[in-house]
């Protein structure tokens, strides 16, 4: 017989607890928790922990642990952030941090297919659901596009406004997603504690022709969003999660 370690009995009894619970419900204290399930401190901290990373709980310090929002969920193809949350319900919003030209790096060229020192402009926004900061991003976009920061604040969506103003329309995107912990500056931007697991999606995207027209690093709260992926069979391609 498997021995379940005791955190995840307690991580158990803490998700029957708050079953039925509102968004946002005050959870008990860590001391009233502890008595209650008969364990240590430690032991508690380490499953609400858990559940802060599966997206179950919200723990800020100084104000206690609380019910989470459900998690933002991707399941588009070539539709911008605007929409996808749109369309499930959130409203969206973006700040934008920086827009700069600037000749790109080896690392930039190479998954631009431009050569290192190429201007390329780098467009670095923070992503948001309700006001809530729910990801950081960073485009990079080898066209020319001339007063790309008035245009992007006038549009709002990144795509739209390559689509509409600079006649640049994406065909196909790849994006690969693999897990990161949150360093001290996107902590601090997202609102969230240093260390945190995060989705971190780097994406490329082509147009018709077959040209690069961006590249773009995008790290998502993991307690706020997941992405699910869907194929169908007679494709050759299958269709990724993401968002712009």
């Amino acid at each position: 017989m498997v021995k379940v370690p005791k955190y995840y009995q307690v991580k158990n009894q803490i998700l029957e607890l708050i079953a039925g619970l509102d968004p946002g419900a005050a959870v008990p204290t860590e001391r009233d928790l502890a008595e209650r399930f008969g364990t240590s401190r430690t032991t508690l901290r380490q499953a609400i922990a858990e559940l802060v990373v599966d997206g179950r709980l919200e723990h800020t310090q100084g104000r206690g642990t609380f019910v989470a929002q459900p998690k933002l969920m991707q399941v588009r193809q070539l539709t911008s952030f605007s929409q996808d949350l749109q369309e499930e319900g959130w409203r969206p919003g973006s700040v934008i941090l920086k827009i700069t030209c600037e000749p790109a790096d080896a690392e930039v060229g190479a998954h631009l297919q431009v050569d290192p020192g190429t201007p390329i402009h780098r467009v670095e926004r923070l992503r948001t659901a309700g006001d809530e900061p729910i990801a950081h991003e960073i485009a990079h976009l080898p066209e020319p596009l001339p007063d790309l920061a008035v245009q992007l604040e006038r549009g709002g969506s990144l795509y739209r406004t390559l689509r509409e103003v600079f006649d640049i329309e994406l065909e196909a995107v790849e994006d690969i997603v693999e897990t990161a912990l949150a360093d001290p500056i996107e902590a601090s931007l997202l609102g969230v504690d240093t260390g945190l697991p995060m989705l971190l999606v780097h994406r490329t995207g082509w147009d018709a022709d077959g040209r690069i027209v961006e590249w773009t690093r995008s790290v998502f709260r993991g307690d706020r969003f997941r992405f699910v992926a869907r194929r169908r069979l007679n494709d050759d391609l299958p269709v990724v999660a993401g968002s712009r």
